[in-house]
């Protein structure tokens, strides 16, 4: 069993990368990909903890795009985290999501009659990783506007509401574009979202697109059936995970709705060995 989607606290996840290898180890997982929103910094430290384990670990990432008004995620596999044109747009989107949240830890004083300023807001991310909406969350759940995190996005921090920024960012185009130059695969995530999937996906593969991401916790049986045939009628591959951000007791959980087959990760496989093959004939 392989789980191709997590986070730690390097973005809006709640462990560290070090308790991600654990967990893999504890569950008896044959590879993990971590995949930590706008960064790579996660990276290193989940190698580096499973050093002598038979455990793979997948470098990826999700980078957070927008295209048409719908945001729109981009799952990339085996990248190069030190590739200059992928961190090109990991440091925009640092900076995007720096300018975001102070505009909505204005308008949620303004607007929401909340104390809270940046820096509260600050307090509730870890230093070494990326800032979001759930520690916003965090933020007015400690100043005593909402209960749980469900309940802040859905009175502040969802896109109907008066108090939320979108935030400004790169389009998906540019995201798959920069994964596949730095030898990576790119993968939409989560589909289901997406009402333009077909359009969308037929689009991105002339910059680079690989995959659909159709085993997620969101998708029906019958929605996973349509991507997968999607996949197969496209010429691309299909790929999976618990998309992760709990604590440690809820990963079990989360695995067994995952019911991925193997092939997913054989298929995985071969096309990291196309991309290799495609690049050394390339060069």
């Amino acid at each position: 069993m392989i789980d191709l989607h997590m986070h730690t606290i390097f973005s809006d996840g709640s462990v560290r990368p070090e308790d991600l290898v654990q967990l893999a180890v504890d569950n008896n997982l044959e590879a993990i990909a971590i995949t930590d929103h706008d960064t790579t910094e996660s990276l290193a430290h989940a190698q580096k903890a499973a050093e002598g384990l038979d455990l793979e670990i997948i470098p990826g990432i999700e980078v957070n795009t927008v295209w048409k008004e719908k945001e729109i995620h981009i799952l990339g596999y085996y990248i190069d985290p030190e590739d200059s044109t992928l961190q090109a747009v990991i440091e925009n989107h640092r900076n995007s999501r720096v300018v975001q949240i102070q505009e909505m830890a204005q308008k949620l004083k303004a607007k929401a009659r909340l104390n809270i300023c940046y820096e509260d807001i600050i307090k509730e991310a870890s230093d070494i990783g990326t800032i979001g909406r759930p520690h916003v969350a965090r933020a007015i759940i400690a100043k005593g506007g909402a209960t749980t995190i469900s309940q802040a996005f859905n009175k502040f921090l969802n896109p109907r509401c008066e108090t939320y920024v979108r935030r400004k960012t790169v389009p998906p185009h540019e995201a798959v574009e920069a994964i596949h130059e730095s030898g990576g695969i790119a993968v939409i995530a989560h589909p289901g979202d997406l009402e333009i999937i077909e359009e969308l996906a037929q689009d991105l593969m002339n910059y680079g697109l690989r995959g659909l991401e159709a085993y997620h916790r969101s998708h029906s049986p019958a929605l996973i059936e349509f991507h997968c045939s999607l996949a197969e009628k496209l010429g691309l591959i299909v790929t999976g995970g618990t998309d992760f951000h709990g604590t440690v007791d809820l990963y079990k959980k989360s695995l067994d709705r995952l019911h991925m087959p193997p092939a997913v990760y054989r298929e995985l496989h071969a096309e990291r060995k196309r991309r290799q093959l495609s690049a050394f004939k390339a060069s």
